[in-house]
């Protein structure tokens, strides 16, 4: 369990992948292309931007593919979305108080029915999925970092707190500190925001769907299918350079 599958920090050229959401067929048909249309493809770094799980069919094997990325390849991170935080919680895995904040919103708000499903369990019975959920996967879940550096850049799934020193809440987001709230895990609100005012990067976010990669100076945000519709995304860096999938989430 306590195996470090996900680093926090990355060097060089780098990829990051939007919000996957179970869904195979358009995260396999993205990295094809990306294979086929990036430059030293097998010597970038691979970010995936968390929410792995729920809503998409197969969120067994999105856990079980970047697992495999990241002993195979290597070159390969995630970060916490607010999905894989919710089932972790609601799991007991985060401690009792967490379990009772977040058991019952996660069942009735999250769209678990597939992971549930994918593990081979009936919906809504945790303590089965808790069971069932192999422990290798339980210790790369409970390992991902709340945050990657990545050369002038960071990559948070939801963003930062306009009002809070940019060093400050780096160390929240390195000591992974819940509480209160966790807000740059769960907080929709932050892609739509100002920065604070001493961010000296550039910030790279998800947990939002957006029609298209939105890109300015200091803020890209990459979910373009909120695990419902759309072209699964990603963006080479530091080209800024954007790939999306062929095949659609539907």
């Amino acid at each position: 369990m306590s195996k470090k599958f996900c680093t926090g920090k990355i060097e060089g050229p780098f990829i990051v992948i939007g919000d996957v959401h179970g869904h195979m067929a358009p995260l396999y048909s993205l990295l094809e292309n990306l294979k086929k249309e990036t430059e030293n493809f097998d010597n970038r770094w691979l970010v995936f931007i968390g929410d792995l799980i729920d809503r998409g069919p197969n969120p067994r094997e999105a856990v079980e593919l970047v697992i495999n990325l990241i002993k195979n390849r290597g070159r390969t991170t995630c970060i916490m979305g607010n999905h894989e935080f919710v089932l972790l919680s609601a799991l007991g895995l985060m401690g009792e108080e967490m379990k009772r904040q977040y058991a019952v919103p996660y069942v009735e708000e999250y769209s678990p029915e597939p992971t549930f499903i994918s593990y081979g369990v009936e919906p809504d019975d945790l303590s089965a999925l808790k069971k069932n959920i192999p422990e290798e996967h339980v210790g790369f879940l409970m390992s991902l970092p709340w945050c990657v550096e990545a050369d002038g850049h960071l990559i948070v799934h939801a963003g930062l707190l306009p009002d809070e020193p940019f060093q400050c809440q780096l160390e929240k987001l390195k000591k992974r500190d819940t509480n209160p709230g966790q807000p740059w895990i769960h907080k929709q609100s932050l892609v739509n925001i100002k920065l604070p005012h001493d961010c000296p990067v550039t910030v790279i976010s998800g947990h939002v769907r957006f029609p298209q990669v939105v890109m300015s100076k200091k803020r890209i945000l990459i979910d373009t299918t909120g695990g419902r519709n759309g072209l699964l995304s990603a963006i080479l860096l530091p080209e800024r350079a954007i790939i999306r999938s062929t095949i659609p989430v539907s």
